[in-house]
């Protein structure tokens, strides 16, 4: 039923200039870390990171901007925002999804912050089609956010190499109803609260104010805060859950691992990636490592699928897979035929 049609009409991305490359990041680590073992292990050639002016809502706009110009409409035409953007941005509580509508001029437009980690966009995509499919005055959405939260990494604690590559930029996807290409079809989402204190940001919050004392270690303060739980937890249950999204999203979608064009998948370590390609089927060539650009938390598989877009990895009739997974802890799969579906 075309009522039920729920489509990207929109790509954007904003990417900030800055980088910071292996070699630098190793000497952050004081040479605990090669610049050989970044590049091969952690699979960061370089990241980028944010200048003076890209903040988290700034660049979130930028890209905005560049979404609409994608799908020629204007900003006048967006129903709804849902702002993935991380909390980490120019003013603490100040609404990011206002912010942009008011850069953006979509004066139509009434807007909400979403949270939900690095599976955010992806869990987004959901909300969206849900709202357009449920709701007569709603068809059209955007989905947008910037993300730098690599500012809190603190190179020298050894527990943090995991995130050694989060670094900055921004995307946005807008959507519609009635839509005759690039559907939305499965999503599926798992959560697992037990982990939900065992990373995250030690020092700003109630518990533990920023003080004269502390004010050094604050701004580095980005900490996996139960290694050893953490690991143990996430070795029995992360790929087991993430399969299991990914399969229950093709199961909704009417399709299996065979029918896989392309994988729009999130920066980790190399080792991780090649194996998520084995166990899906796939090959090298059905997506895009993000060595060159680094971990930008939600903005990932937006940025994977214009990649993909522009190498021609993803074309008329792709099969394109999402996956996503969030500290807290999240993990996400969506699926997406590509173009025509008249």
């Amino acid at each position: 039923m075309v009522g039920g049609n729920v489509g990207i009409v929109g790509i954007g991305v904003y990417l900030p200039d800055n980088r910071m490359s292996a070699s630098e990041i190793s000497k952050a680590t004081n040479g605990f870390w090669s610049e050989d073992a970044i590049i091969n292990k952690l699979g960061i050639v370089e990241k980028r990171i944010p200048g003076k002016d890209d903040g988290t809502q700034t660049m979130g706009a930028l890209a905005a901007i560049n979404a609409l110009k994608d799908a020629d409409i204007s900003s006048e035409e967006i129903d709804v925002i849902l702002c993935m953007g991380e909390e980490w941005k120019e003013y603490p509580l100040t609404t990011s999804a206002l912010y942009i509508q008011d850069q953006i001029g979509a004066t139509n437009a009434w807007g909400i912050d979403v949270q939900n980690r690095c599976c955010t966009t992806v869990s987004a995509m959901k909300m969206a089609k849900d709202m357009l499919i449920a709701d007569k005055d709603i068809k059209t959405i955007m989905i947008v956010g910037g993300y730098r939260n690599g500012d809190f990494v603190d190179y020298t604690d050894k527990y943090m190499s995991m995130m050694y590559n989060l670094s900055a930029g921004a995307g946005a996807l807008i959507l519609q109803k009635n839509s005759y290409k690039n559907l939305l079809l499965g999503t599926h989402i798992l959560a697992d609260g037990s982990l939900s204190r065992d990373a995250g940001v030690k020092i700003g919050g109630i518990n533990q104010p920023i003080t004269a004392d502390n004010l050094n270690q604050a701004y580095q303060s980005l900490k996996i805060m139960h290694p050893e739980k953490m690991k143990k937890r996430l070795n029995e249950v992360s790929i087991p859950n993430w399969l299991t999204c990914i399969d229950q999203a093709l199961k909704k979608s009417e399709m299996t691992r065979k029918d896989i064009d392309y994988v729009a998948i999130l920066h980790f370590k190399k080792s991780m990636h090649d194996y998520m390609l084995q166990e899906l089927g796939l090959t090298e060539e059905q997506t895009i490592y993000l060595s060159s650009y680094g971990h930008m938390g939600q903005v990932d598989q937006i940025l994977s699928l214009k990649l993909g877009l522009e190498q021609k990895k993803v074309k008329d009739g792709s099969v394109v897979l999402m996956i996503a997974a969030g500290i807290g802890y999240v993990w996400a799969a969506n699926v997406i035929r590509w173009g025509s579906d008249i």
